[in-house]
């Protein structure tokens, strides 16, 4: 069978336009809600991360903004063209690396980017010297006669980056980019997509579930069961909550947070049998507390928010279940 290449044939850059601009988004899988009523824009540069648990609506959403099904419900649109309608324009401007391994463990590194290049049209002198220039900005140049299948986690992924990135995006989306990867190499990753948006000012959205990756996000979105909770830097998210955590475990959580309440006039919230409450200055609390009510409390630890502790403050959910209707 004869493949057209995709050909690369840009028009202008329409201006200063928004990366992402998404407007009252809904998509449903029969009657489950995955999407609703999803607004946000994305500026050009802004490295933007979508957090949220399985079931959350992050898969749906990667779908939609990589072309792959158009919305239902509201608009959305990729550097000034409809997600729904000019998709081939979007696919021109658009670098995609998905949460399953998309390089054929057979070939060669080098052999993987030179295949994906020709389906976007680069040939001769301009495939060989963009296939080494990602090579090495993702330093894995000495690796491009290697198999693939040869290769570590990390290192394939930072292949995946270079294959995606070989016809000059402007945007990128990756969907669960550190799966698989331990510690270190997802602390690498993420310095490798830091240094490109430095770089190039490449647009990065991705999908996570992890609270580092999160982190090192310049804004993220909090999805939970198909709407977006809140959209923040994660500093300015985590300030949001009222001071120190404190997490308390006891026989009775529901009989210690009334006497807690009237002793101190403080208002915990149970969360999956812990008693939890936010309160400047923790420490002080704590102590009083354990005087107080030593013989009814298990164990009680306290500490500055995390996201997690962002997510439980907005959906009075742990982040670690699953959402409750299993969405996608």
């Amino acid at each position: 069978m004869n493949v057209q290449p995709f050909v690369i044939e840009r028009s202008e850059p329409r201006g200063d336009l928004p990366a992402l601009e998404v407007e009252h988004l809904g998509f449903s899988y029969g009657d489950r809600r995955a999407l609703d009523d999803v607004s946000f824009t994305i500026e050009p540069g802004e490295i933007f991360g979508f957090l949220g648990p399985n079931g959350g609506g992050k898969t749906t959403l990667f779908r939609i903004l990589s072309t792959l099904v158009a919305p239902q419900a509201g608009t959305a649109q990729a550097l000034g063209y409809d997600l729904g309608g000019a998709t081939i324009e979007v696919r021109r401007r658009l670098g995609v690396v998905f949460q399953h391994p998309s390089l054929d463990q057979k070939l060669t590194v080098a052999e993987n980017l030179a295949h994906h290049g020709r389906l976007y049209g680069i040939t001769g002198d301009r495939l060989r010297g963009r296939s080494a220039l990602m090579l090495e900005q993702m330093g894995v140049a000495d690796r491009s006669h290697d198999l693939v299948e040869t290769l570590s986690g990390g290192l394939q992924r930072r292949v995946e980056l270079a294959k995606a990135l070989l016809h000059e995006p402007e945007l990128l989306l990756l969907d669960e980019p550190s799966t698989g990867l331990d510690p270190a190499a997802r602390r690498e990753f993420h310095a490798n997509l830091a240094a490109l948006c430095a770089r190039q000012r490449v647009t990065i959205v991705l999908t996570t579930h992890h609270m580092e990756e999160a982190e090192r996000c310049g804004r993220i979105g909090i999805l939970h069961e198909g709407r977006l909770v809140a959209m923040a830097p994660p500093s300015e998210l985590k300030s949001r909550v009222g001071g120190d955590v404190i997490v308390i475990r006891a026989a009775s959580p529901e009989s210690l947070g009334r006497k807690l309440a009237q002793r101190f006039g403080v208002n915990g919230a149970l969360v999956d049998g812990t008693l939890r409450i936010e309160r400047p200055r923790g420490h002080e609390l704590v102590r009083e507390m354990v005087e107080q009510f030593g013989d009814e409390i298990e164990s009680v630890t306290f500490g500055k928010p995390t996201l997690e502790d962002v997510f439980i403050h907005l959906t009075g959910h742990r982040f670690s279940g699953e959402s409750a209707s299993s969405q996608p």
